[in-house]
């Protein structure tokens, strides 16, 4: 008999209970505090994604891809890192030459895949080739795209154009703290609205839905539980322009919302496909009631990258 589509509701409210306000405050703190946060959900989704690969007969270098995947997470708060770094040194005499971000994160990729590649020469366990490509895929989707939201929540202040949203190039101590304030509620606001998505299109589906979504896929979903995840989206997204992003504009809230309704889905999506060909329910069982990391953060690694370019290049250029 299958269980109760609730019988797991008291394990996922004592994780509830727990999760959230770890997610709030490192989310809102910023800085180091949200990179350890990223940092770990990260390495435990790459290790998840590694084991499904494993489970399709690749053998890949989980280790290796887990350590540099941390190192690739490091580019993304490399600004704020190399300040910290330099002024220390500087304060007791030493002037050392760094690497730029861009200089950092192209180093790491190439020793990352030198010694995958160096490695694959001497191993006899399994195929290379498959061995090199769920590796290096597993750092590519889950570290790099994980490592954009890191990046979103770095542009505030490192990236905030300040003289065209506050009109001084130079900030005050309470603008700053009203621009690190956006940046955390604004990564809090794209996590709101992707649970209100999940939590609508998950009722709306129950209550209404007739026409299955993608059934080859996800047999459950169906095309008026998404519609009603995707309208919560955008509400939820407004919703938080209007509480507390006085900086974005009404149009750029709905397309972040929109973006969140749409990709967000397509995210969870791909890897209820990747898990249907490994033919397991769960990327692990590491969350009692919720399954693996990488089920519970989904959405957020296929929609992270868009979510930076987008606030990036078109709300802050």
């Amino acid at each position: 008999m299958s269980s109760s589509p609730f019988s797991s509701l008291p394990q996922r409210a004592l994780v509830a209970l727990v999760a959230i306000p770890v997610i709030v405050w490192t989310t809102l703190t910023g800085g180091y505090a949200f990179f350890a946060f990223v940092a770990l959900i990260s390495a435990l989704a790459l290790y998840e994604f590694y084991r499904l690969m494993e489970i399709k007969g690749a053998a890949p270098l989980k280790t290796v891809g887990i350590a540099f995947g941390f190192l690739l997470n490091g580019a993304f708060i490399y600004d704020r890192t190399h300040g910290h770094v330099f002024r220390t040194l500087e304060s007791v005499g030493v002037r050392l030459s760094m690497f730029s971000q861009q200089q950092y994160a192209l180093v790491i990729l190439l020793l990352f895949l030198l010694v995958v590649l160096s490695i694959e020469l001497f191993r006899t366990r399994g195929s290379a080739l498959a061995n090199l490509a769920a590796t290096v895929a597993g750092v590519a989707v889950v570290s790099l795209f994980f490592g954009t939201l890191i990046a979103t929540r770095e542009l505030f202040p490192f990236g905030f154009p300040s003289i065209t949203f506050l009109g001084t190039g130079t900030l005050t101590a309470e603008q700053t703290e009203l621009v690190n304030h956006w940046g955390g509620w604004t990564i809090m606001s794209v996590f709101v609205s992707i649970w209100m998505c999940d939590t609508a299109a998950y009722f709306g589906g129950l209550t209404f839905g007739r026409h299955r979504l993608f059934e080859r896929v996800s047999p459950k979903k169906s095309w008026e539980g998404s519609v009603f995840g995707f309208v919560f989206a955008v509400a939820t997204m407004l919703v938080m322009k209007h509480l507390t992003l006085e900086y974005l504009s009404w149009t750029h809230a709905a397309v972040l919302g929109m973006l969140v309704g749409t990709l967000g889905q397509l995210g969870d999506l791909v890897e209820s496909r990747l898990k249907r060909d490994a033919g397991v329910k769960d990327s692990s069982a590491i969350i009692p009631g919720h399954g693996g990391v990488y089920d519970r953060f989904d959405s957020l690694v296929f929609l992270a990258p868009v979510i930076y370019l987008y606030i990036d290049f078109i709300v802050l250029s």
